[in-house]
C-alpha cells in the first residue's frame, strides 16, 4: 500500500502513515477487541480503543515510581518483567522500561492511567522505538544518531511551521522540525518536555524524557485515557488523523496481546 507524510494538528509529530478511510478505520479497530481478549488478560472495556490501555508493569521490591524525575526506568520497572516482554512483542529492552516507567510515573504523579502498550504504540508509529535508518536506543536512553525529521515548510503533506527555537533542537533555523523517538516539534517540546530519568536534562532524544513526556501530553486532553472517548481525544491530540488512530491502536494492541 502507499504511505504518506502527514504531521500532527498538534503536536506536529512527523509520520508515516497509511492512508485508510474512517470506515475502514473504524472496522479494523473494532476487530481488535477480539485481538485483546486473551486468556489471562484483565477484563476489556466496552470499548476496543480502550484496550490499548494496558495495566502498569510490576514494580521492583526496591522502588516505587514516587518520582520519575529521581529514579530510572531500570530502577522503577521490574526487570524480569521487562526481558519476558521484550522477547514476546520484539519492543527493545530499554525503550520498554521507559515505556513502563513513563505508565507507572503518570499514575503516580498524574493520577492518569495511560497504559506502557499505548507509549509503545505511539513509539512504534514514530520511530520503530528510536531505530529507524540503522540507529538504536543506547544504555543510556538516548537515541544514536538522533532522529531529526523533514522541515516542517508546508510540502509533503506537512503543516508550515516556521522555526521557533532557533535551531537548537533541530539544527534548522528556517522550519521547525520533529526529533527524538516519539517525534515532537520544538514548540511542543518547550511546553510540556520533562527530564524522565533525573539526569537533570530535558532531551528530545532520549527515551526516558519522552516517553514521560508523552505520557504527560496525553494526559492533558482528558485527564486520563481510560474510557473509549478519553483515549482517542488523548491519541488524536498527538496525531488528529483516523490513518494514526488506527496505526496506534493496532500496535498498541498487538503488544497487550504478546506481553
Amino acid at each position: 500500500m502507499g504511505r504518506r507524510r502527514r504531521t500532527a494538528r498538534r503536536n506536529g509529530a512527523q509520520i508515516a502513515v497509511s492512508a485508510v478511510s474512517g470506515v475502514v478505520a473504524l472496522g479494523v479497530i473494532g476487530g481488535l477487541l477480539a485481538l485483546a481478549l486473551q486468556p489471562g488478560q484483565p477484563p476489556a472495556p466496552p470499548s476496543p480503543a480502550v484496550t490499548a490501555a494496558e495495566p502498569a508493569a510490576p514494580l521492583s521490591a526496591e522502588e516505587t515510581p514516587t518520582s520519575a524525575d529521581t529514579a530510572t526506568a531500570a530502577a522503577v520497572v521490574d526487570a524480569e518483567w521487562v526481558v519476558r516482554v521484550a522477547a514476546a512483542t520484539g519492543i527493545p529492552e530499554r525503550a520498554l522500561s521507559a515505556y513502563a516507567a513513563a505508565d507507572l510515573a503518570a499514575r503516580t504523579r498524574y493520577g492518569c492511567a495511560v497504559g506502557w502498550n499505548t507509549l509503545a504504540g505511539i513509539g512504534w508509529v514514530e520511530s520503530h522505538h528510536g531505530t529507524l535508518l540503522g540507529g538504536a536506543i543506547d544504555a543510556d536512553g538516548v537515541a544514536r544518531p538522533g532522529i531529526v525529521g523533514i522541515p516542517l515548510d508546508g510540502t509533503n503533506e506537512t503543516m508550515a511551521i516556521p522555526d521557533t527555537d532557533g535551531g537548537s533542537l533541530d539544527g534548522d533555523t528556517m522550519w521547525d522540525r520533529a526529533v527524538g523517538p516519539m517525534q515532537f516539534i520544538p514548540e511542543t517540546w518547550a511546553i510540556w518536555g520533562v527530564d524522565g530519568d533525573g539526569d537533570g536534562v530535558v532531551d528530545p532524544h532520549d527515551i526516558d524524557d519522552v516517553a514521560l513526556t508523552a505520557a504527560r501530553y496525553l494526559c492533558q486532553a482528558r485527564g486520563t485515557l481510560e474510557g473509549s472517548d478519553a483515549w482517542i481525544a488523548a491519541i488524536r491530540s498527538y496525531n488528529d488523523t483516523d490513518d494514526y488512530q488506527l496505526q496506534v491502536a493496532e500496535a498498541a494492541t498487538r503488544y497487550a496481546a504478546a506481553g
